[in-house]
């Protein structure tokens, strides 16, 4: 019964869903992918696939980031598609995938305007699915408040700002933990959120988020080391769930080095072999492959919302892919070209 009413609102975009995954690149066409010798061949492996003629009207020769660039607006104008078939309360969960966005040019925009970047040249690399009418502004503020009072508290942010505002002046250090601070508010309420969705959505959303929140954990505990940051600080900036938490949350605060972290997080089952570099993969390949593991099980359930996550998580995951493989072709480093996370 629950999955009548669920197709009501949301199954033509379940459906519209499902068939992107369908069209996400195979091993098979990754082992095409890897024999090209030019981006030109790469071009035309790629047009045989669902990506098409997306580089058709290039001008001049193709570039790695130019294939990055048409890729990724590829999936910009796929979700923004679903998020303009989608109601309440799916169209609030699409507005919550982008948040993640906003938070990160936001960071982007303070930090490039404290190293005097190119104002214009900063927005262009901003993401997107990030953009808000008020980030341009963003590149005069002088410190947090005035950050706050004058561009974001008409923004979905403003509520995760709320801690920020004792903040001293914007400098390196203080960006980076403005930028944690806010994932973290915006992880908790995501989850909260996510928490009060029917079933099978909230069950998988969490498992999701929660390693989310754990990976966001680990990367805090590990760029602490050398740092001002205190124990207290590290616990402030960690979000309060996920497998870790709470014990080994603390523990990851109080850690001093790898070694401790290392034991810290391979004492969840599902996070055992991270720290692993014997099989030439690093602690953010284990990411990648444990988060498309988790995607993969979120598209074997019908009737969630969190096909369209796993679906947005595993495009780029792609689009990384891609971009690694023509990297390699371009700079004809062949031999490691093999190092991409597939994704089915």
């Amino acid at each position: 019964m629950e999955g009548v009413f669920f197709n009501g609102n949301n199954g033509y975009i379940e459906g519209i869903v499902r068939g992107y995954r369908s069209a996400l690149l195979t091993s098979a066409i990754y082992s095409n992918l890897t024999q090209c010798d030019t981006l030109e061949d790469l071009k035309l492996q790629l047009s045989a696939t669902d990506y098409g003629n997306f580089l058709a009207n290039v001008p001049g020769s193709l570039s790695t980031s130019i294939i990055a660039e048409k890729a990724t607006q590829k999936l910009i104008d796929e979700f923004r598609y679903i998020r303009a078939q989608a109601v309440q309360p799916l169209s609030k969960f699409m507005d919550f995938i982008t948040y993640a966005y906003m938070i990160d040019n936001v960071a982007l925009l303070i930090t490039g305007t404290l190293h005097e970047r190119d104002t214009h040249e900063l927005l262009e690399r901003c993401h997107p699915l990030g953009w808000f009418e008020s980030l341009p502004a963003l590149c005069v503020a002088t410190n947090v408040e005035e950050l706050y009072n004058t561009v974001l508290i008409d923004t979905p942010l403003a509520p995760y700002f709320k801690d920020c505002l004792s903040a001293a002046d914007l400098d390196d250090l203080n960006i980076e933990i403005i930028r944690n601070t806010l994932y973290r508010a915006y992880l908790e309420d995501f989850y909260a959120f996510c928490k009060n969705l029917s079933p099978p959505s909230n069950e998988i959303m969490a498992a999701l988020l929660e390693f989310e929140a754990d990976r966001r954990v680990i990367n805090i505990s590990l760029n602490s080391f050398g740092t001002e940051i205190s124990r207290d600080e590290r616990l402030q900036l960690s979000p309060k769930f996920g497998k870790l938490y709470s014990s080994g949350t603390e523990a990851l605060a109080s850690a001093d080095d790898i070694e401790q972290v290392r034991i810290t997080v391979e004492s969840v089952g599902a996070y055992k072999g991270f720290f692993d570099t014997s099989n030439n993969k690093s602690l953010e390949d284990h990411f990648y492959l444990r988060e498309m593991e988790l995607c993969r099980n979120a598209f074997t359930q019908q009737f969630t919302y969190s096909a369209i996550w796993a679906w947005v998580k595993a495009k780029e995951q792609e689009i990384r892919n891609i971009t690694w493989i023509a990297e390699c072709i371009a700079q004809n480093q062949k031999e490691r070209i093999q190092n991409y996370i597939s994704v089915f």
